[in-house]
């Protein structure tokens, strides 16, 4: 064994048992995380203007600074994107992550000194908890390839360095990392993904690569061309390839054509970063939900799902929310954000200690007839029929199609297969009854008539990478988006579709 395998599996004991003695107080450590943060930023233009002095507690921040989405909040965005200082932390934030907006285009989320550091320790973290876990400390002597952003960095017009999260974290890789990593820093900043993607494969292709991190759909973009330039599968080309790590996305989908990229034979990490902040990371093997990252300058709060539309709904924090119910993420932040409703919909699996896991966006929903569909329930959806059906998909999209005729308006699925239905009449209807299944709202449409049975429609093979091309969206931390409530998407698809 390598001194560098020695030296890693004795920190990672260390930090397993810093993190399980987190975990069991998670509920105190929170409190005290708030009064933190309350405490540094109550001289900021924010913390004057919702009277941070008077905030002792959970109760009485509630009470004194509302929930905001980015929309909502811009007045203090616009001032921090100029340069101010002192707008709602202490100081000019190191930089702006720029992110996909919704109603305001682009989102520049700060990025402090204080939230860089714990996004690099989680990150750290949820390895050495692996190693503790496994004693698999293999992949430390081969090669790592990181799929991310450039780290190429934009100076916006105010002198504030702005670019994608992904592409900032590459400045701040460990120097024990360094000589392991692909790909290199010059082909990691080009701009264009298919070319990215060719090069990085250059780089990877005769290396003893032992790890992959990225997002599942540009991780198999990857894979798919390694199997046209060699023809080999992914264990074919790197027989010690023993992690996967992956996040941002929902992993049930990509399950079926992963495993059969990996046979059982590579360990999969899921990690649940974002710009905002890392909130959580695999911690056991098998899945068993993802363990909050309790004391990283974040506090959390939580709104159910069901109330998500309705004014004011109502606030939890870690001290009164309960396992198996669909809630909305709230932070705050040592980047500044406070009560910040960052659109991603979580259910707790576990709380000793608290896990939960990841369903989706609440913004990317369908509800052009009050069914509130949400992402979870689409992908479980298609997950249960390509089951059934022994089919299987690369991505989809689903769109409303709203008629003038009553009861001639659906839901509108656009599919890739990498695996057609053998029998194409009984996949639709079992897509549609798994989602009646899944969405009481939509039973009760379906039933009365008011919706016609989900509409699939058959697309060519990367239609939908050619849609986030189209977007200047391909590659690093973008992601399809599987929900739409409008037909931008789907009029885009309709191009692409097939007999």
């Amino acid at each position: 064994m390598s001194i560098k395998r020695k030296i890693a599996e004795i920190w990672a004991a260390q930090i397993r048992k810093s993190i399980e003695q987190e975990a069991a107080s998670a509920v105190i450590i929170q409190q005290k995380v708030l009064r933190s943060l309350v405490q540094k930023a109550k001289n900021t233009r924010f913390g004057i203007a919702h009277d941070f002095n008077r905030v002792l507690d959970v109760a009485s921040f509630q009470e004194n600074v509302p929930v905001r989405d980015y929309e909502m909040a811009k007045e203090f965005f616009d001032l921090i994107y100029k340069g101010v200082e002192n707008v709602s932390w202490p100081g000019k934030p190191l930089y702006l992550a720029k992110t996909s907006g919704t109603t305001s285009g682009a989102k520049y989320i700060p990025i402090t000194r204080e939230s860089i550091r714990f996004q690099i320790k989680a990150a750290r973290d949820s390895l050495l908890l692996y190693i503790a876990e496994s004693k698999k400390s293999d992949f430390l002597d081969g090669k790592m390839m990181f799929l991310s952003g450039s780290p190429v960095l934009e100076t916006n017009e105010f002198g504030m360095q702005v670019g994608r999260l992904s592409g900032i974290v590459n400045h701040f890789v460990p120097a024990y990392l360094q000589k392991n990593r692909i790909p290199s820093a010059f082909t990691n900043s080009i701009e264009d993904w298919d070319e990215k993607i060719e090069r990085i494969l250059d780089e990877a292709i005769d290396s003893d690569l032992r790890l992959i991190s990225g997002i599942p759909p540009w991780v198999q973009m990857f894979f798919e061309r390694l199997l046209v330039r060699t023809g080999k599968m992914p264990l074919e080309q790197w027989k010690n390839l023993q992690v996967f790590v992956h996040g941002g996305v929902d992993f049930h989908p990509y399950k079926t054509i992963f495993n059969k990229y990996f046979n059982s034979q590579v360990d999969i990490i899921e990690l649940f970063p974002a710009s905002e902040g890392f909130f959580a990371f695999q911690d056991q093997h098998p899945d068993k939900g993802l363990l909050l990252n309790v004391n990283a300058g974040i506090f959390y709060e939580f709104s159910h799902l069901d109330e998500y539309f309705k004014p004011d709904p109502k606030r939890l924090w870690l001290g009164n929310v309960q396992i198996g119910i669909q809630y909305v993420l709230i932070i705050s932040s040592n980047a500044g954000l406070w009560a910040y409703d960052i659109g991603d919909v979580v259910t707790f699996v576990s709380i000793t200690p608290f896990r939960l896991k990841v369903s989706g966006r609440v913004k990317h929903f369908i509800s052009a007839f009050g069914e509130h569909v949400i992402a979870e329930e689409v992908n479980r959806a298609m997950v249960e029929a390509c089951k059934i059906c022994n089919a299987s998909v690369n991505e989809f999209s689903v769109a409303p199609f709203v008629s003038d005729i009553k009861g001639d308006s659906f839901h509108e699925w656009f599919v890739e297969f990498s695996q057609m239905p053998e029998d194409f009449a009984r996949f639709s209807f079992i897509l549609d009854e798994k989602m009646q299944d899944a969405n009481l709202y939509y039973h009760d449409l379906r039933i009365g008539g008011l919706l016609k049975s989900a509409q699939i429609r058959k697309i060519k093979l990367n239609a939908c990478r050619e849609y986030m091309k189209s977007q200047g969206k391909l590659g690093g931390q973008n992601k399809f988006p599987r929900l739409a409530n409008n037909r931008e998407i789907a009029g885009f698809l309709e191009n692409y579709q097939i007999d």
